[in-house]
C-alpha cells in the first residue's frame, strides 16, 4: 500500500511540475510577442518611442518568470523528498513551502537563474540594437 501511495504522491508532485513549466514557457511567449507587437508599431510609425516602451514588459514578465521557476524548484525539492523515501506529514501532502527557505529555491535566485538571464538580457539586448537601427 505504501508504495502505491508514494507512486500516486509522486503523480501529484509531478502534475504541479508540468504545470509551472508550461507557465514558464507561456510567459516568455508572451513577453516576445508583446514586444515584437512593440516593435511592429514602431516601425509602422517609425517612432522610436516604442522601441523604449518595450523595455517596460521585460522586467515584470522576467520577475514573474522567476516566481514560476521558484515554485517549480520547490516542488522538485519535494519530489525529490519523496522519492529518497523521507516522511512527509500529513501523507500526500502537496506542501512545498518549507523547501522555500533553500536558497536555491528562492525567488531571487531563480530571477538570477542562468536561463532567465540569457533570455531576458537577450531580449533587452535586441531591444536596444533596434533602437540604434530603427530611424
Amino acid at each position: 500500500m505504501e508504495n502505491s501511495s508514494n507512486h500516486k504522491h509522486l503523480e501529484f508532485i509531478q502534475a504541479v511540475i508540468n504545470r509551472m513549466s508550461g507557465y514558464l514557457f507561456l510567459i516568455r511567449g508572451w513577453c516576445v510577442t508583446l514586444i515584437a507587437g512593440l516593435f511592429a508599431l514602431a516601425a509602422k510609425d517609425t517612432n522610436k518611442a516604442y522601441i523604449l516602451v518595450a523595455y517596460l514588459p521585460l522586467v515584470p514578465f522576467w520577475m514573474l518568470d522567476g516566481y514560476y521557476l521558484s515554485v517549480e524548484r520547490c516542488y522538485r525539492a519535494l519530489y525529490n523528498s519523496v522519492i529518497a523515501g523521507e516522511k512527509i506529514d500529513p501523507q500526500l501532502s502537496m506542501d512545498a513551502s518549507k523547501y522555500a527557505s533553500n536558497k536555491n529555491n528562492s525567488w531571487l535566485q531563480s530571477v538570477r537563474s542562468p536561463t532567465l538571464l540569457v533570455f531576458y538580457l537577450g531580449l533587452a539586448l535586441i531591444i536596444t540594437l533596434l533602437f540604434f537601427v530603427v530611424r
